[in-house]
């Protein structure tokens, strides 16, 4: 099963150790060298969907400064299907750079 972008770097993320969500915006787009910038909503729904698939999970919650915030963690399935997803990627960019040959060369 191939992972859309963004909740293959919030698994990405995760990998790490459980974060809540701001750590995961922070992570994701630091991940992407800036590329990715998940909104609220955005980073909400993937891990709601990654939660409901058994990739990640809630490992705990805490109130800070009258604000609840929650910890997401990845789970071993979710450590797996990152595996595959990684492994399958660095197939496809060896893959891309045998067909390409000299055309990614610098000044070529």
């Amino acid at each position: 099963m191939a992972l859309r972008e963004q909740s293959y770097l919030v698994l990405l993320a995760l990998s790490e150790g459980p974060l809540h969500g701001y750590g995961v915006i922070k992570a994701v787009r630091e991940l992407s060298e800036d590329r990715v910038r998940l909104g609220a909503g955005t980073l909400y729904g993937a891990l709601d969907r990654l939660t409901r698939t058994g990739l990640a999970r809630v490992d705990s919650e805490e109130v800070v400064d009258g604000r609840h915030r929650r910890y997401y963690e990845l789970t071993g399935q979710g450590a797996e299907l990152l595996a595959e997803e990684t492994a399958r990627l660095t197939r496809l960019a060896a893959t891309a750079q045998r067909r390409l040959g000299s055309r990614l060369q610098p000044g070529t």
